[in-house]
């Protein structure tokens, strides 16, 4: 067991805050058909199949543009799990492992090739604004609709808190780059070389016409501002840290325990605290490098959890 030291120095001041959140209702609706059957809008120059569907529409809401999945690029092994197949628990242990995201996104899939999927209250934090899905077209070789690092803030202060009022987008087709094959078949040779993700428009069997569209509706914001006097004043660095932590409680709240879970939710170690600490500093070392999830509770029962890296 690793020394944990306490070091109680007490700062007596006040700071003001800011922090919005966001809550929306994500819409896909599905037209892809035939342009036999729809000469107007229909995409598909062959017939679909009798099992046509959508997996899963997964995702994650995170910081940084093109953390999961970018066009032109290779896709993570996640990623190409979601196109393939349409499973997604590599790419949710992905979204779990990486510290610039901050959930995973899990909507239904579609039994049918037309239709709609919905995501209802999906609530957004402004520190991690951007959003990514994915949902594989079934069956098919490697191919899938997607959206990257849609930036639901809107710079915009005065108007929703800063998010972005109701807004949809048109839908095209994407190829993996893993799987060859031009008809919607689960059987086809893995691609050699690996390619990157590329658009699947304009070629067979699809044509220049979009299959769906993602529809983001604002619910409701909410925008937190005041003295910081709760629990979420309470500071964790360094993180992303080598084994050193402090965690600063300025406005002395009282803790009542630090607990910290690996990515499978096991609880991997716990700290009573004693009441009134300003300030503790822990070695977390005895700890395997990976993704944590760091709670703290109060005595009176508030509760907060925080993503944890140890390199």
């Amino acid at each position: 067991m690793k020394n944990i030291t306490f070091s109680f120095i007490f700062l007596m001041s006040l700071a003001s805050f800011s922090q919005s959140s966001a809550n929306y209702t994500v819409v896909f609706e599905s037209i892809w058909e035939t342009v036999a059957d729809n000469p107007t809008d229909g995409q598909s120059s062959i017939g679909l199949p009798s099992n046509a569907h959508w997996s899963a529409l997964v995702g994650a809401t995170h910081q940084t543009a093109n953390t999961f999945l970018m066009m032109g690029a290779a896709v993570s092994p996640g990623i190409e799990s979601v196109a393939e197949t349409g499973a997604f628990s590599t790419f949710r242990t992905e979204v779990n492992n990486n510290s610039d995201a901050d959930k995973f996104i899990e909507g239904n899939g579609l039994s049918s090739a037309k239709g709609t999927i919905t995501i209802n209250s999906l609530e957004v934090n402004e520190n991690y604004p951007l959003i990514t899905l994915a949902s594989m077209i079934a069956p098919s070789p490697d191919w899938f609709i997607a959206v990257n690092s849609i930036n639901l803030r809107s710079g915009n202060n005065s108007v929703n808190n800063g998010w972005k009022d109701t807004f949809t987008i048109d839908l095209f087709p994407y190829d993996a780059g893993t799987e060859d094959g031009t008809t919607y078949s689960l059987s086809n040779p893995v691609s050699n070389p690996i390619g990157v993700i590329t658009s699947r428009s304009n070629i067979t069997p699809f044509n220049e016409k979009k299959v769906g569209t993602l529809t983001f509706t604002y619910n409701s914001s909410t925008l937190s501002t005041g003295t910081l006097n709760t629990i979420d004043t309470i500071k964790i660095f360094p993180n992303p840290t080598k084994g050193p932590i402090t965690i600063s409680n300025i406005q002395g709240i009282e803790l009542n325990s630090i607990e910290i879970y690996n990515v499978l939710g096991r609880l991997v170690k716990q700290i009573d605290i004693e009441k009134s600490l300003s300030k503790l500093n822990t070695n977390l070392t005895d700890l395997n490098k990976g993704i944590y999830l760091l709670n703290l509770k109060t005595t009176d029962g508030e509760s907060r959890s925080q993503k944890l890296v140890i390199n």
